[in-house]
C-alpha cells in the first residue's frame, strides 16, 4: 500500500496511542515524552488529568474506528474524532523535507497529539478504505494496527502475534 509518509506517520502515532498502556496515571504525559518529535519544540508535554482522560477517549475513538464493521461505523467514528481536532495545517521544511503538519504550531500538547492523530487516521481512512485500520485477530492481544499489505489481508499486530496463533493452531490440530 502506498500513502504519503506524513500521513502514514500520523496514523503509525494514532495506533500507538490506541495501544498506549494507560495503567499508569502519568502515562499520557509519558506517550507524548516518547513521541516528542511530533510537537513543535518548546511544547510542555505535561498533561494535567484532566487531559489525560482527553487523550484517552481520543485512543478509545481510535480504537472504535479499528473495531467498526461497517463503513456507517467507521464514519460516525471517525467523525466523532475528527470533531476533536482543531486542524491548521501549514507547510513547514524543519526537517529538510517539505510536508505539512495538522495542527497550529502555538497549541498545546493535547491540541497537537488529538489533531495529529484524527488527521493521520482519517486521511488513510479515507484514501485506503476503513479496512486498513484493525484489531489483532491474536488471543488476548487485542492491538490496533494499520494494515499496510498489498491485499488488505492482514489480521495480525505484529508477525509474533501471527507465528503464536499459527503454533496454537497447529497444536491444537495434533491433539485432535
Amino acid at each position: 500500500m502506498d500513502y504519503d509518509d506524513y500521513g502514514s506517520n500520523a496514523v503509525e502515532l494514532a495506533v500507538d496511542l490506541a495501544n498506549a498502556d494507560r495503567a499508569d496515571p502519568g502515562w499520557a504525559s509519558a506517550f507524548c515524552a516518547e513521541h516528542h518529535e511530533w510537537f513543535t519544540d518548546g511544547t510542555a508535554l505535561e498533561l494535567s488529568g484532566k487531559q489525560a482522560r482527553a487523550a484517552g477517549a481520543t485512543a478509545d475513538l481510535v480504537r472504535a474506528v479499528a473495531v467498526a464493521d461497517s463503513q456507517a461505523q467507521v464514519m460516525e467514528r471517525l467523525n466523532a474524532l475528527l470533531a476533536l481536532a482543531t486542524p491548521r495545517p501549514y507547510a513547514t521544511d524543519h526537517d529538510g523535507e517539505l510536508h505539512l503538519h495538522y495542527a497550529a504550531p502555538e497549541a498545546g500538547a493535547l491540541e497537537q497529539l488529538t489533531t495529529t492523530v484524527a488527521m493521520g487516521l482519517s486521511q488513510v481512512v479515507v484514501q485506503h478504505g476503513w479496512q486498513r485500520v484493525g484489531v489483532c485477530a491474536a488471543e488476548g492481544c487485542g492491538n490496533v494496527y494499520l494494515d499496510t499489505s498489498r491485499n488488505a489481508s492482514r489480521r495480525y499486530c505484529s508477525n509474533t502475534c501471527s507465528s503464536r496463533s499459527t503454533v496454537a493452531a497447529y497444536r491444537a490440530r495434533q491433539k485432535s
